[in-house]
């Protein structure tokens, strides 16, 4: 199992690039798992002392070890700071921190800032000669004080010698599953992109929207249909048909379908097709066409119709967002 050390350094931390590393790497820790694949990382907070105050002393928080009792760590996160910081004070305040991260770095751990934590992934001079991004707001003072470092501000992520830099503000959120990705899979990527619901460039919900069918209900004949319609969707389904099996008339069985699922049958076909077209366009360069023959649909217009609908974004624009081989990953 690889170390993970998330830093707390001595300053004005940003809490929410914290808690947010946590919660993201922690889930996709817990995705990765549950398929049945060994840890990948073992998560810690370290800094220089037990516990930093944050925001005014409105917030605090509490680091796990000093960073003096780690030896050896994997990948190290360094957390940005306010906007407003006095960044000289930064470094003056840090300098054992700073230290240590360059140290780690020379035993093969890699190192990934994000934000204005690269003013401290900086001081170590790391990064002379090599890109790095950091907050907008702040490019101007970096560039003074670090005229070495080749700072591409307009990047959200840039990824060189195992060392990795984010953009500005929430942008982290984006670099953060760029990191789950490499360090997990695709897969997992895309899992907790759902489960956050991150995309820099979203105007809605759906196309993180995961459809998992409501069975969480009583109506015996209601749930075999749903299995039925589960294992058999690329099949073509006939409601009538079903209901003359199950002798119940078309009314009352769409009434009772849609109180226990929340989805009239013909919706919940479509929504189960869709998933899996999502699925199929995730995982593999088939065509458009392909996905849709694959999943039972014959009229590319209803097909495509019915997944913008869904999922907010037409065939293309999803294959294109989440399929390795189509996505346009920001890189240097």
């Amino acid at each position: 199992m690889k170390h993970l050390t998330i830093l707390i350094p001595n300053g004005q931390v940003n809490i929410a690039s914290v808690i947010g590393s946590y919660m993201i790497i922690n889930k996709a820790e817990s995705c990765w798992q549950s398929d049945g694949n060994k840890p990948v990382f073992k998560i810690e907070l370290a800094g220089l002392s037990n516990e930093t105050s944050l925001y005014n002393n409105l917030f605090s928080v509490r680091t796990q070890k000093d960073i003096s009792e780690i030896s050896k760590t994997d990948l190290i996160i360094i957390p940005a700071m306010q906007p407003d910081s006095d960044y000289y004070e930064l470094i003056k305040q840090n300098k054992p921190l700073i230290n240590w991260v360059k140290q780690q770095y020379e035993k093969g751990s890699e190192i990934a800032s994000i934000c204005t934590g690269a003013f401290l992934l900086a001081s170590t001079g790391l990064i002379n000669k090599k890109n790095c991004s950091t907050h907008w707001v702040a490019a101007n003072t970096f560039k003074q004080m670090f005229p070495e470092v080749n700072l591409v501000p307009e990047k959200i992520i840039t990824d060189e010698d195992g060392i990795y830099t984010s953009g500005g503000a929430f942008s982290f959120l984006n670099y953060l599953l760029y990191l789950v990705e490499k360090y997990y899979d695709r897969r997992t990527a895309i899992h907790c992109s759902k489960i956050f619901e991150i995309d820099i460039d979203r105007i809605s919900q759906s196309p993180f929207i995961i459809f998992v069918g409501q069975k969480n209900h009583n109506d015996e004949l209601i749930k075999k249909t749903q299995h039925f319609i589960e294992n058999n969707f690329s099949e073509k389904i006939t409601f009538e048909t079903l209901t003359a099996d199950y002798a119940i008339s078309r009314r009352n069985f769409d009434r009772r379908f849609k109180r226990a699922t929340g989805n009239t049958p013909v919706e919940y076909l479509q929504r189960v097709k869709i998933e899996a077209a999502k699925k199929s366009f995730e995982t593999t360069g088939k065509t458009v066409k392909e996905v849709m023959f694959e999943v039972g649909y014959t009229d590319s217009n209803a097909f495509r119709s019915i997944f913008k609908r869904i999922t907010g974004l037409s065939p293309i624009q999803y294959r294109n967002k989440y399929n390795k081989g189509f996505a346009q990953v920001i890189t240097i």
